[in-house]
């Protein structure tokens, strides 16, 4: 009977598993969201702009969604602080176009730029492992790794991936993921290595449910604001369980940053009150070039390995994280859910055609099979 009775405890909890973030916990997101848009300029004014690099000569770099905003401007400023940069893009004749002119404007300067671009499309799996198979066939290290592509669909109905995915939670979560996953074997040959994931302070609005990561069930109703903060904290918790996983011996860290409030047309979708703060305060809003400043920093501060390194030595609920006046921040109290951590780390490995063990396999050297990557587009 006792037996009966635990049994039938644990089926009620299951059935009062949380649906969404509480009105209590929505109003403090949206504080976080509203301060740092009104603050964010004060907490960063020790900041220089642009962002002053350390020698990065001997680094090798890999920029998604290197062709416009934040993406193409930390590419830019990589490149001519002497970096050995790799756009990952979608639009290679947009990414040559880029690459002329630059190295058009940097001519007489120094060296040329050492940059190039390959192929990339995150809304494709099959693309992801074609590039990362492609990488690492060179036999080369890889010193960073930024994620910074992401999309924000304004407006848009809900869309899904030839892969079947929704196209928020497959660009901004999925793809990344998938990417960072299968280019362990460079980090490791580049190590003291990094990963970088360019987040959002949106985050703080969003909830994951991992039987619902498309958003398609009918429990919450979808809006690209939902999708595309709900694909944040997804890779914030990821990110989570990878930081934990990767061995301190294998000197590879990875953290998310949040670039802060950046020009852009994301306002659209926001709520009335912030739509209006944003076209009343311009003064207060980034341009690209202070919203690339944080994940440069991340990037290339030689402090970065060390706070990764303690937060795992404290045993960290969560992974390393810097706000947009590259400092440590805490992010969202639901990405501190350890048990929700895990639950999206083994569902975004089945999504993405993992093994459970990737990351351990991929350390120590073997190969690894994926269930992407083999049919043609």
């Amino acid at each position: 009977m006792a037996m009966t009775s635990s049994s039938s405890e644990e089926g009620t909890t299951k059935e009062k598993k949380k649906q969404g973030l509480g009105w209590i916990e929505w109003l403090r997101g949206w504080f976080y969201v509203v301060y740092e848009m009104l603050f964010q300029r004060i907490m960063a004014s020790h900041l220089q702009n642009p962002m002053p690099l350390p020698p990065i000569n001997d680094l090798t770099c890999i920029v998604t969604g290197s062709t416009s905003g934040i993406g193409l401007e930390i590419a830019r400023q990589l490149a001519q602080s002497g970096a050995h940069v790799i756009m990952a893009v979608r639009n290679l004749e947009r990414a040559h176009e880029l690459i002329q002119k630059w190295q058009n404007e940097w001519s007489g300067m120094g060296l040329p730029l050492n940059i190039e671009a390959m192929e990339l499309n995150l809304l494709s799996l099959d693309s992801v492992v074609r590039f990362a198979e492609a990488y690492n066939a060179r036999s080369g290290p890889l010193h960073v790794l930024i994620n910074n592509a992401g999309i924000f669909s304004i407006g848009e109905p809900q869309r899904f991936s030839k892969d079947g995915y929704e196209e928020h939670l497959q660009v901004n979560h999925l793809a990344p993921a998938l990417l960072s996953t299968l280019l362990l074997p460079s980090l490791l040959r580049g190590s003291p290595s990094r990963i970088v994931n360019v987040n959002s302070i949106l985050h703080q609005i969003g909830f994951v449910d991992t039987e619902d990561m498309n958003v398609t069930s009918g429990k919450r109703k979808y809006s690209s604001l939902v999708g595309y903060s709900s694909s944040k904290l997804a890779q914030i918790m990821f990110n989570s369980v990878l930081h934990k996983r990767l061995p301190v011996e294998s000197g590879i860290s990875v953290l998310c940053v949040s670039p802060g409030v950046v020009q852009t047309n994301v306002a659209r979708d926001l709520p009335k009150i912030v739509q209006t703060a944003y076209h009343l305060i311009p003064y207060f809003i980034f341009d690209v070039q202070e919203g690339s400043r944080s994940t440069l920093f991340a990037a290339t501060d030689p402090q970065v390995p060390e706070y990764c390194e303690m937060l795992k030595t404290d045993d960290w609920p969560v992974g390393p994280f810097l706000s947009q006046d590259c400092r440590p921040a805490n992010p969202s109290e639901e990405s501190h859910h350890i048990q929700t951590q895990y639950e999206v780390w083994e569902k975004t490995l089945e999504m993405i055609g993992l093994p459970s063990d990737a990351v351990e396999r991929l350390l120590e050297g073997e190969e690894v099979k994926c269930r992407y990557g083999v049919r043609q587009e």
